[in-house]
């Protein structure tokens, strides 16, 4: 539930060990180049040499004394033009509105993009392939650059909320990662672009009761599940006439339907773009004639639970991208319909189709593509659900899949290759050692021009002996779960110590990771293990974890229902354990991990004796239709997995103590949740205690001192209700 932000304490709990930034690797993957000190500088490789490529003098602009601020950039094929990103702005959960710069490096000219818009307006700006000119969009409208004459067309003009030109609403972006709606045609002549019409979308209501004597209210489009999705259409624009013709995309008019991927083929022709039916399980690849609007399926698949678009596994994707093979006669495909997550060539037609990846495992997401030397490269973890490893196989599907990373890196790796898979950015922790990132030739995973760093953290990590522990439980029902246990430094076997569990469980989190951080609660102020705390988490059945189709879509319908059974019986098993106290139990956890622990807290208050939800689902029906229907399926055909899954349902059984947070600003899982959960428990007069924190995101994150006194609230209630150290 929530993308970026599916779990908030776990995105931060691993932040410490995240990836470095995506590699701007040169066209031939021979070179890399990335800001340092307002400079950009080139890196050739294999000596990893460095170069002034653009220095911050010619990114001063005339009359300032200071270059610009770069938020980000981007280097076009041929290396002759830079775009620059600055005065970044955020929209929703990224600041994807700011200002472009434009720095062309044989005419040494350095120029602001979008003259005349508003500060920070525009979004998503790209040079068209011939580069002469260059694509944005501002205030919902799309436009295009001349970036000889200066020139600024408005390609669409009447765009509003109502109208979004180019980019997403709310739900699109949040599910489906949709953000950029807008691609250039090959031959630069043309636009292609989404247009979300959200007129009939209901409006949610946030309240702002802190920066003005009167509240304020802030409309956001939110189809809530149930609700028909905003509309879709699919326009091309020519740049000489400035007029849109609009493919001829099926809807369904009762129920509606979403495009979330679309993109141009390379004979510059026709458009392709998935196509998804409401309870989004079954999606058609459609080709649209450029010319006439005519679409037509070329494949099609269906499955009993839901589909996952490409994006929703593998972020490479997010801003767009079609991996065609074969000059255009063939491209990459994934699907489950096998039993596990696999990378298909399909051909133009769709009449054709050849296993490119084989054997019992997922791929978790695409590394790189060589096909000048027919392989792809790929992240995997046959043995082990907990870790990740890179792979590569044959892409015309023969052979065996063949592990590049060194049995040593037991762990997380993660890989940035190089265009040409010659070299890669190899990133690595494990449950004891701190991020490390080493730069590697491929070909044999040696390290290039510089000592292993990533040796130096393991052994670094392997002398401080860390108090974690991965474990597997096997339940009464014969379901074995990965989990993690930390227990206190002085661990003594023969005494008792409260036991707190962490959380999350939807198909948006997978928490047992063997990755730095693991063991580690950044809401607890001080240290739970020298407080003497032992801290479990566990994956249950319907995490997204690379154990097959089986094991993720059993949550189909069952989200607060299946897996709060898991988690307990986990719970269940493990309190069998002479030094864990039952009597001193805690969960929490943060969104869907909020609502998980109200759940537990109200459907096994046998077990759980203490619970802290934050930003919680208490209703199902008030979530986004986009991430709810898609696992619970449409409320109108049938409510019943609503009702069973949503705590509001279970309140009544409230028996331990419950704190119960949610900011009143957020605008994924909106506050009024909150509400609709404290009038259930005071209908039946369950006592808890509640924290609002005013005009707060999902997050909780903005004002001064709102960090810590969350997390000093959130440690006395622990220390109150579920007192540390042994017994």
């Amino acid at each position: 539930m929530l993308k970026k932000y599916y779990c908030f304490v776990f995105c931060v709990l691993i932040s410490v060990c995240a990836q470095a930034q995506p590699i701007h690797w040169s066209a031939d993957g021979n070179a890399y180049y990335k800001q340092v000190a307002g400079s950009i500088l080139k890196y050739t490789l294999p000596q990893n040499t460095s170069e002034v490529y653009l220095s911050r003098e010619k990114l001063t602009p005339a009359g300032s004394a200071r270059p610009i601020d770069m938020r980000s950039f981007a280097i076009s094929e041929d290396g002759s033009k830079i775009l620059i990103y600055n005065n970044a702005k955020r929209v929703w959960r990224q600041d994807t509105r700011g200002d472009y710069w434009l720095y062309d490096l044989k005419s040494g000219n350095l120029k602001q993009l979008g003259k005349g818009r508003p500060s920070s307006s525009l979004m998503f700006a790209k040079l068209s392939p011939d580069l002469t000119k260059v694509a944005y969009v501002s205030e919902y409208n799309l436009y295009v650059e001349d970036l000889k004459s200066g020139l600024i067309t408005a390609l669409t003009t009447k765009g509003d909320r109502k109208h979004i030109n180019g980019t997403f609403d709310w739900a699109y972006e949040e599910e489906f990662f949709c953000r950029d709606g807008f691609r250039w045609s090959p031959d630069s002549k043309k636009i292609a672009y989404w247009q979300i019409i959200t007129g009939d979308t209901k409006v949610y209501h946030m309240v702002n009761n802190t920066d003005s004597i009167y509240p304020k209210l802030i409309p956001i489009e939110y189809p809530v599940a149930g609700e028909k999705p905003s509309v879709f259409k699919i326009g091309i624009v020519d740049l000489q006439s400035q007029k849109t013709n609009w493919m001829n995309v099926p809807d369904d008019a009762v129920w509606g339907a979403y495009v979330p991927r679309m993109e141009w083929t390379p004979d510059n022709k026709e458009l392709i773009i998935q196509h998804l039916n409401r309870r989004q399980n079954e999606t058609k690849l459609m080709v649209c004639s450029a010319a006439s609007g005519e679409a037509k399926t070329i494949y099609q698949e269906r499955d009993s639970a839901w589909l996952d678009i490409l994006p929703l596994w593998d972020e490479d994707y997010a801003n767009g991208g079609w991996d065609w093979l074969d000059e255009g006669k063939t491209f990459l495909w994934p699907s489950e319909k096998d039993g596990w997550r696999h990378l298909y060539k399909i051909s133009r037609e769709g009449k054709k189709e050849t296993l490119v990846t084989k054997g019992n495992y997922d791929v978790m997401d695409i590394a790189a593509i060589n096909e000048s030397e027919g392989y792809i490269y790929f992240h995997a973890s046959p043995k082990n659900a907990t870790q990740k490893y890179l792979y590569r196989t044959r892409l015309n599907g023969s052979g065996n899949i063949e592990l590049l990373t060194p049995e040593k890196y037991a762990g997380t790796n993660s890989y940035d290759v190089s265009p040409n898979a010659k070299y890669a950015v190899h990133n690595f922790s494990n449950y004891y050692t701190r991020p490390a990132t080493a730069w590697i030739e491929l070909s044999g995973h040696q390290p290039i021009n510089e000592k292993n760093k990533i040796d130096e953290a393991m052994a670094a990590g392997a002398r401080a002996k860390s108090n974690v522990e991965f474990i597997k439980i096997t339940t009464e029902d014969g379901v074995e779960m990965d989990a993690w246990m930390a227990k206190p430094y002085e661990f003594d076997s023969t005494k008792k110590y409260p036991v707190v569990f962490y959380v999350y469980t939807e198909p948006w989190g997978q928490t047992v990771k063997d990755s730095y951080g693991a063991g580690r609660n950044f809401l607890y102020k001080g240290d739970m293990a020298r407080d003497g705390y032992i801290y479990v988490s566990i994956d249950s059945r319907g995490t997204p974890v690379p154990k097959g189709r089986t094991w993720r879509k059993a949550l189909y319908k069952n989200i607060g229902i299946l897996n709060i059974h898991d988690q307990a019986m986990a719970a269940k098993e493990l309190l069998k354990r002479p030094y864990m106290d039952a009597d001193r139990v805690a969960v929490w956890g943060w969104s869907g991990g909020g609502s998980t622990t109200l759940n537990l807290m109200f459907q096994f208050p046998e077990i759980y004796k203490t619970g802290i939800a934050i930003a919680a689902v208490g209703n199902q029906r008030t979530y986004d239709n986009i991430y709810q229907e898609r696992y619970s399926g449409i409320p109108q055909l049938d409510e019943t997995p609503y009702i069973k899954g949503s705590p509001v349902t279970h309140a009544k059984n409230l028996k331990g103590n419950l704190l119960y947070i949610h900011g009143t600003g957020d605008d994924n899982v909106h506050y009024n949740n909150a509400d609709m959960l404290i009038n259930e428990l005071i209908k039946y007069n369950k006592q808890f205690q509640m924290m609002s924190y005013p005009n707060r995101s999902h997050s909780i994150s903005e004002g001064e001192g709102t960090s810590q006194h969350l997390q000093t609230l959130f440690t006395n209630y622990l220390q109150q209700y579920c007192p540390p150290g042994a017994k």
